[in-house]
């Protein structure tokens, strides 16, 4: 059986290459793997980078999969190595903040769906838990939205300490915590419950009340304030 033949990209006639196709029709007429494209720069052997970028996508099911990826996962992909994969994680990134910064009109949260819609679509399809504080200023503006911790979790991982330094830091007046569930079930386990407690109680110490706790599922949440678990 003869090896499958692969367009590189040179193959390609000059104006239908993603970076020319950009400069000369505007970032708006180029696909989501042409996009991809560019930031990776090069393909491999045999592969084009427009191919590898669309292996990218078809691996991690669309492009909101990719964003959640690990640099360890982007990894696994024949043809993404450190150096690309450290690259399209430091892209996403700069994507999350820029929705987030300062140049922007920070989120107003009056209701748990409010911080739901802000995080629900980052958050949903995660493979590991993610454990985010919303740090509120005194209207409830999101003053910061990060991650706290990644993993299981549980007192130790989650250690109140790392959460109010956050907190303090910003001038923060509230907090909201947040974290995924990757099976897809927002409902509370005892671990949830129990950590919760005990940051209510830390909150009511230091001044900067916990006002809720949302878990995340795949397109579904719980808020322990509405429930009135907490």
């Amino acid at each position: 059986m003869s090896e499958p033949s692969y367009m590189l990209m040179r193959d390609y006639p000059r104006e239908e290459r993603p970076r020319e196709r950009l400069e000369r029709y505007g970032v708006g007429t180029l696909s989501t793997a042409e996009l991809l494209a560019i930031i990776l720069h090069s393909g491999i052997k045999g592969v084009s980078v427009l191919q590898l970028a669309q292996t990218l996508l078809n691996r991690f099911n669309g492009l909101r999969n990719l964003a959640g990826a690990t640099v360890q996962e982007l990894g696994t992909v024949n043809g993404i190595g450190p150096a690309k994969a450290c690259e399209l994680h430091a892209a996403f990134e700069l994507g999350k903040r820029l929705a987030i910064s300062p140049d922007t009109p920070r989120p107003i949260i009056t209701s748990p769906l409010d911080a739901v819609n802000l995080l629900m679509d980052e958050l949903r399809y995660l493979k590991e838990e993610h454990f985010r504080v919303l740090l509120l200023d005194t209207r409830n503006q999101v003053i910061v939205n990060r991650d706290i911790s990644v993993g299981s979790l549980n007192a130790s991982i989650v250690h109140p300490r790392e959460t109010f330094k956050a907190a303090i830091s910003a001038l923060a007046a509230a907090i909201i915590i947040v974290h995924n569930h990757p099976s897809g079930d927002p409902a509370p386990s005892t671990e949830d419950l129990s950590l919760t407690a005990r940051l209510v109680k830390c909150g009511e110490l230091v001044g900067i009340p916990v006002l809720d706790h949302l878990i995340i599922g795949d397109g579904r949440y719980l808020s322990l304030k509405e429930k009135g678990m907490m």
